[in-house]
């Protein structure tokens, strides 16, 4: 498991800089995907020989003492996640009040606290860098996260204890995560898959409180099954708030190869569930869509499977698998679909074959020209799995829109079984090859 840091602060010190800075790209607000967030919280960082997950938070406001309960909530979720809080404040601005409250829940967190002082390319603010030292915590670094003053002082003081990522260390077994909101049923299909006749099961100790990895054995192979549904505090209120169970889903997605997003069949789609598959989507990860709790409905499965393909149009390509794992009834189905599904995310194809498919489905469809120019194609190329990947070479990838990008990502899942997982399309100019 990733060491997890935590960036915390008040709004408008430069959290979000400082996260896509970390996270080395500025992370995209979704537009185009229905039922996606808009902005991604979570981010698997690689800095030198470490790795670790980067959690970013709303900026908490204690304005008249009291405090948006959903962001106050978030963060301090974040923080019982985390090894390591980064909190942010602005050195621009001073020590402000909402400083004061934030530390007081750090505090009572005992989580190690790094402060990083930022806006410090600013004159004013070498003037107030020691009235942070008033926080009480024993790690303040000045920092400008928009010019990257005081940034490798910072990482090097994050990962000053971890242990660096070993090439060997990495496990070539499919892993395979259960994922989706609270209560519909995740723990009982990871039990009903590791109860079947032909698997047996060998449990690992999770290094978290919150997830629990297991090896299915099926058909002679092994396979790793990641749960997410382990996080249980009495009187938290955590669990009823499923917006942050995505920290803990994230967490898991990232990890995998093949997400299974499990769904409430009795109580039907929800927006939450399309949150979830977009960002397994947005991982490039495999997915299957499973629809739990079968045995308390009387609907028509071709219905049922309808309602689905309409609900999650950006995910047409997701097998869909209805079952019972209470009653193990369909539980058959479900690893037949795994395994198809890791055979695509790793499918490869000839270059020669990619090529013709291209090139039939450009004359079919020849894109409109745009102020007298028109794209053209020149040549195609797988350049990656897990997802597969392809890469045009075309003669101007500025004209390149996005209905055409759709058009011929639909001619490669005809003419090639993708079932399952999501492709990339990447076009670059031919000239920069030069």
């Amino acid at each position: 498991m990733l060491p997890i840091i935590a960036l915390v602060g008040r709004p408008n010190v430069g959290k979000s800089t400082l996260f896509n800075k970390i996270a080395g790209k500025k992370i995209s607000i979704i537009e185009d995907t229905p039922g996606v967030t808009r902005d991604r919280i979570y981010e698997i960082v690689t800095y030198n020989n470490y790795q670790f997950s980067l959690i970013d938070t709303g900026g908490i406001d204690a304005t008249e003492m009291t405090f948006n309960d959903e962001i106050k909530m978030q963060a301090e979720l974040a923080i019982s996640e985390a090894n390591i809080v980064v909190l942010i404040v602005d050195g621009k601005e001073g020590i402000t009040e909402n400083d004061r409250i934030i530390r007081d829940i750090l505090r009572k967190s005992k989580k190690e606290v790094i402060v990083a002082i930022n806006k410090m390319d600013v004159k004013d603010a070498q003037n107030n860098i020691y009235d942070f030292y008033e926080l009480g915590f024993d790690t303040y670094i000045p920092i400008s996260a928009i010019h990257n003053t005081g940034y490798i002082e910072l990482m090097d003081t994050i990962c000053k204890n971890f242990r660096k990522i070993e090439t060997e260390e990495i496990d070539n077994r499919l892993k395979i995560s259960i994922i989706g909101r609270p209560n519909v049923g995740k723990s009982s299909l990871m039990n009903a898959l590791l109860n079947e006749e032909r698997v047996v099961v060998s449990n690992i100790a999770g290094t978290t409180r919150d997830s629990i990895d297991s090896i299915l054995k099926y058909n002679k192979e092994e396979y790793i099954l990641i749960d997410t549904a382990g996080m249980r505090k009495k009187g938290k209120i955590y669990e009823n708030i499923e917006k942050y169970s995505l920290i803990r889903s994230m967490r898991a997605i990232d990890r995998s190869d093949i997400c299974l997003l499990v769904i409430n069949a009795e109580e039907g789609i929800k927006e939450h569930d399309k949150h979830i598959a977009g960002y397994a989507i947005e991982a490039g990860k495999g997915l299957i869509i499973v629809a739990n709790k079968w045995d308390m409905i009387e609907d028509n499965i071709n219905d049922f499977k309808k309602l689905i393909r309409a609900e999650f149009q950006f995910a047409t390509y997701a097998p869909i698998v209805i079952l019972s794992a209470l009653t193990k009834k369909r539980i058959s189905t479900l690893m037949p679909e795994v395994l198809k599904v890791s055979e695509n995310i790793t499918k490869e194809i000839k270059t020669s074959i990619l090529n013709q498919i291209i090139s039939d489905a450009y004359e079919l469809n020849i894109p409109p020209s745009y102020k007298g120019k028109r794209l053209k194609i020149y040549f195609t190329s797988q350049t990656g799995i897990k997802p597969p990947k392809f890469t045009f070479r075309v003669n101007n990838k500025g004209l390149v829109h996005f209905s055409y990008e759709r058009y011929l990502e639909n001619k490669l899942r005809e003419n090639f079984d993708l079932t399952g997982t999501p492709i990339i399309l990447q076009f670059k100019n031919r000239k920069d090859d030069n």
